[in-house]
């Protein structure tokens, strides 16, 4: 087999020999060297630009797909280098320059502000140019672009400067030749596009056009030519921090402090290694923890800076779920449920300590890109005391752990990919150990009509609990997107023994599906839309084991935006009575399963105007069951209030409710407990900053979550998927609370530098209290012990050229 996927593998990477560039009506100038570097201030009276070609005659992107720009509001750019930097300079007309939005934002976020946006592709392959963004408050963003999806986790160190005039706004841009990747050859050419936001006309304008009825975006970059002897420089980066942190709870205070550092080195021109040494992670933003009360796992978002930046190729196949690595200890042989009569736990991390990890990545001229990862987390131990002898004994729950990834992916044509990816897990003695390979693709035509997207993936897992078993999945769908339509029709399956979840995360396997979608949208904005698009969906579901068909989705909806900016949808969504393998908790080879009921859903959205000071956004949803008292039904509430551009405030309230929700409870001897309950939850969140300027902010997150849950009866799960009555268990009600306030201070006081100033409030509460109103419950939580944490991060940036020049 893997024989066959290796001679696959090495023909269709062939493939990028036959790409070619389409240069069609291409735009097209030269750029010029200069002696002296303009000075980057926003004001474009430098000798440097005088003799620059110009790039002009700006299109409408959206909503007027295609348009020229009127005059009023055309934009002149002009590209010049040197020995160190790419200089770009952009004059941005607008006849009321005093109406200019700008409201302040931090790196890397998008404020209501016009802004400037380049993109720039060295390898010139119509798939992976660098973003760099200035909003008319000066403050940057930028990103690398993989396949047209923009990771602004990505960060470079580069310096910009605007300016307003009675013409408009003025950016000036010095971009240094380390924050991009390019081959050493004595003359090229590279991809440009340049991009115009106007907040007030809800236009965005680009340099050269981009067709919305065909293919990805970043394939009409324009061609900027004749560059000539510039050299890649060395590419070493290196982030020194410093971090102390005080942790107060239960009138204990827990003082520590780290140091250490990040480092960013070009290996050559087009491959980095991105290495944290002694990792600190004590200022990541809290978790939206809910109470779970299903048959899977919650997954939480990444935070981790190392694990969210320049991570594209490592995400290909769904494979990688950074979470797992400095996770809870997979505690693998119970050593809770070992304990003799004399004997407790003492101690027990609830996390995995990472001691470090190193991350290489880059692509090739050819398009070929080559991915590794590793990262190494420490043995951890749980302390047992036998309360008889006094005695004290340690016990492995996760052992020194090995996390490996690699993945080689091969773009062609522009517009598709081949990929074959890695995943490695060794733990040190008796643990399990896990390996997991997949080969991916997407293959589009050369007119980016049709396309074929899917993969076959192998697991394999070893232990001395279970006999080594090997998994498999395969996903394949054929699908059309040009012009007005588009729609998908694929199969995919999962067997029984298919398992990434040592460092990937799948929440179910041992199902098989035949899935399809259609769709419409508007290409124009018509007399009152900006856009519409309506969607249909449908699902046909077995089991893979026993082929046994589980059951059948369906649901028909759209969205919409006014000219005036209202945006909202709807969806209407229907389920055949469903046979569930996972509720029961018996494993999908057992043959047991619950009868979920027939299921009819119908939910809206809406959001008004967001450049408005004031924005209210809100959905609702109503979920009926056939046969079956079952309901479920809520909503949301978002309030935005702009007080300046300095100040802003955002609020949300969820709520919802389920009457008779059916649900696992228990196991007692052969009998499966399930429960009907009534289930209510709120979640209000505020988030909030105000911007002293650019480079300084204050910002808050606060949410509070509440979910109570009242258990009407209990039942016995029968062998039809049924519910007998059971009137000898009890069980306890739930309520559960979590609690979290962040105040977070950043000043970023010089290029790549940060000092941040963190401080957190939260409060963990489950009890049986779940009868108690929204002020009782208040009252109740703010009787638990509260954990205050503040913490002082210092990096610095170092940037080893201007280090190497200094001395």
């Amino acid at each position: 087999m893997f024989k066959k996927i290796s001679l696959l593998l090495v023909a269709l990477f062939c493939l990028h020999q036959l790409s070619a560039q389409n240069k069609k009506n291409r735009k097209t100038i030269k750029t010029s060297r200069v002696t002296k570097a303009p000075k980057i201030d926003g004001i474009l009276n430098d000798d440097a630009w005088k003799n620059a070609e110009i790039c002009t005659n700006f299109v409408i992107l959206r909503p007027e797909n295609g348009e020229l720009v009127k005059d009023e509001y055309q934009t002149v750019v002009k590209v010049i280098y040197d020995d160190n930097a790419i200089y770009i300079a952009a004059q941005m007309k607008d006849p009321d320059p005093d109406g200019i939005p700008k409201e302040f934002a931090v790196r890397d976020n998008f404020s209501i502000a016009d802004f400037f946006l380049v993109t720039i592709n060295p390898n010139d392959d119509g798939q992976n140019p660098f973003e760099f963004v200035v909003q008319s408050t000066g403050n940057q963003a930028d990103s690398k672009v993989s396949n047209g999806r923009e990771d602004f986790d990505w960060s470079a160190v580069w310096d910009s400067a605007v300016s307003t005039d009675e013409q408009g706004w003025n950016v000036e841009m010095e971009i240094p030749y380390r924050a991009l990747r390019f081959a050493n050859e004595p003359v090229q050419s590279w991809g440009f596009n340049f991009h115009r936001r106007l907040e007030k006309l809800n236009q965005q304008h680009t340099w050269t056009h981009i067709d919305n009825t065909v293919g990805r975006w970043t394939q009409y970059d324009g061609l900027i030519t004749d560059f000539r002897d510039i050299k890649p420089p060395t590419r070493l980066n290196l982030y020194p921090y410093a971090s102390a942190t005080t942790n107060t709870f239960e009138g204990n205070t827990q003082f520590d402090w780290s140091v250490g550092m990040d480092i960013k080195y070009g290996l050559t021109e087009n491959f980095t290694l991105d290495a944290t040494l002694i990792p600190d992670f004590s200022q990541v933003g809290f978790d939206d923890v809910v109470l779970n009360l299903g048959p899977f796992e919650q997954q939480f978002r990444e935070q981790r800076q190392f694990f969210t930046e320049g991570t594209e190729l490592f995400n290909i196949a769904r494979l990688f779920y950074s979470r797992r690595i400095g996770a809870a200890p997979i505690d693998q042989f119970n050593v809770e449920g070992n304990l003799t009569a004399d004997e407790e736990i003492i101690n027990s991390p609830s996390k995995v300590t990472m001691l470090n990890a190193i991350k290489v990545s880059g692509r090739t001229k050819k398009g070929l890109g080559i991915g590794f990862f590793n990262a190494i987390t420490e043995k951890t131990e749980a302390t047992i005391k036998n309360n008889k002898t006094g005695e004290t004994r340690t016990e492995v729950t996760s052992p020194f752990t090995n996390f490996n990834i690699l993945v080689l992916d091969q773009q062609f044509n522009q517009n598709s990919t081949l990929s074959l990816i890695n995943t490695n897990v060794t733990r040190d003695g008796r643990f399990r150990d896990a390996n997991v390979t997949a080969l991916d693709w997407h293959i589009e035509t050369k007119d980016s009509k049709y396309n074929a997207d899917g993969s076959v993936r192998m697991s394999n897992i070893s232990d001395d609990i279970n006999n080594p078993n090997t998994g498999w999945t395969f996903d394949n769908s054929f699908g059309y997107n040009s012009g007005n339509w588009f729609w998908e029709l694929g199969y995919n399956f999962e067997n029984k023994d298919f398992n990434p979840n040592d460092l990937g995360i799948l929440f179910g396997n041992n199902e098989q599906t035949i899935y399809g979608n259609i769709g419409w949208r508007t290409l124009q904005p018509t007399k009152n839309f900006n856009r519409i698009w309506v969607n249909s969906y449908h699902n046909a579901n077995f089991q893979h084991f026993s082929g046994v068909y589980t059951g059948y989705q369906t649901g028909f909806g759209g969205s919409a935006q006014t000219r005036k900016r209202l945006s909202f949808g709807a969806f209407v969504n229907y389920g055949t009575e469903n046979k569930d393998f996972f509720e029961p908790r018996q494993g999908t080879t057992s043959g047991i399963f619950f009868i979920q009921p027939e299921r009819k859903n119908i939910n809206g959205w809406f959001e008004t105007n967001s450049q408005k000071k004031f924005e209210l956004s809100g959905n609702a949803y109503y979920t009926g069951y056939s046969k079956n008292p079952k309901e479920g039904y809520g909503f949301g509430l978002g309030l935005r209030q702009r007080f300046n551009n300095q100040f802003s405030l955002r609020y949300r309230l969820n709520f919802n409710k389920t009457n008779d929700d059916q649900g696992y409870v228990d196991e007692v001897g052969n009998d499966i407990i399930f429960g009907f309950r009534d289930r209510k939850n709120y979640t209000n969140t505020i988030s909030g900053s105000y911007s002293f300027s650019t480079n300084s902010s204050l910002s808050l997150s606060f949410r509070h979550y509440w979910e109570a849950v009242n258990y009407n009866s209990f039942n016995n799960l029968n062998t039809e998927g049924g519910l007998d009555p059971n009137n000898t268990y009890t069980g306890d009600n739930v309520n559960f609370n979590s609690w979290n306030l962040d105040l977070n201070y950043i000043w970023q006081f010089a290029p790549g530098s940060q000092l941040i100033a963190f401080y957190r409030n939260s409060i963990f509460n489950s009890d049986t209290n779940s009868n108690l109103s929204f002020s009782e419950n208040l009252e109740n939580l703010f009787d638990q012990s509260q954990r205050h944490t503040f913490s002082v991060r210092f990096v610095y940036f170092i940037d080893y050229n201007k280090l190497k020049n200094i001395f």
